[in-house]
């Protein structure tokens, strides 16, 4: 069974060299249901609104499964909320989901994959700047991005929904046939 395993949010913004200034990169784990609407998870916010968020950035989604590749390779723990995630998911292949795709989470939220999430210097900044030289190819290499999501339905979720693929597009290409990485 494909479950939610975290929904969550940002814990607090945080100073950034990159363009903006700041980032709302550093998301934690929400307790209880949440409502999710068509912008995303409430009371969450992105600072770089140019390149995360709107309507078919609501959402990012990270799966269990690539954390704890990371966690492996980069020799620590990687909680929920770690890549800028609002849904952490398990059971579930996120890069190998198709554009277009539609999954039910928990009894009423609906969302509609949209694109792949291009990592960029502000991650790897959070990673660990010096210390993860070339972050950004090396999690592109990787091949575990994890998707954006469109918000079709509006909802309330929580850790252990049950995630439910409703459809996915004939002849859609993946995520990752559509990622251009650096």
């Amino acid at each position: 069974m494909s479950r939610l395993v975290a929904v969550c949010a940002v814990h607090e913004l945080r100073p950034d060299s990159g363009t903006v200034g700041t980032t709302a990169i550093d998301k934690r784990q929400v307790d209880g249901a949440v409502r999710v609407g068509s912008y995303g998870v409430y009371a969450d916010v992105q600072a770089d609104r140019k390149h995360h968020g709107g309507l078919d950035k609501a959402l990012y989604a990270y799966a269990q499964e690539d954390a704890l590749f990371w966690s492996d390779e980069l020799g620590r723990e990687l909680p929920p909320g770690w890549f800028g995630e609002n849904l952490r998911v398990e059971g579930i292949d996120v890069n190998a989901a198709l554009v277009g795709e539609q999954w039910q989470i928990g009894s009423s939220l609906i969302v509609e994959v949209t694109m792949p999430r291009t990592p960029c210097q502000t991650f790897a900044r959070w990673v660990g700047g010096d210390d993860e030289r070339g972050w950004v190819k090396r999690f592109s290499q990787a091949r575990r991005l994890g998707p954006y999501l469109r918000v079709v339905k509006s909802g309330r979720v929580q850790a252990g929904d049950e995630i439910v693929v409703l459809h996915r597009p004939e002849g859609a290409p993946t995520i990752l046939d559509i990622y251009r990485g650096p």
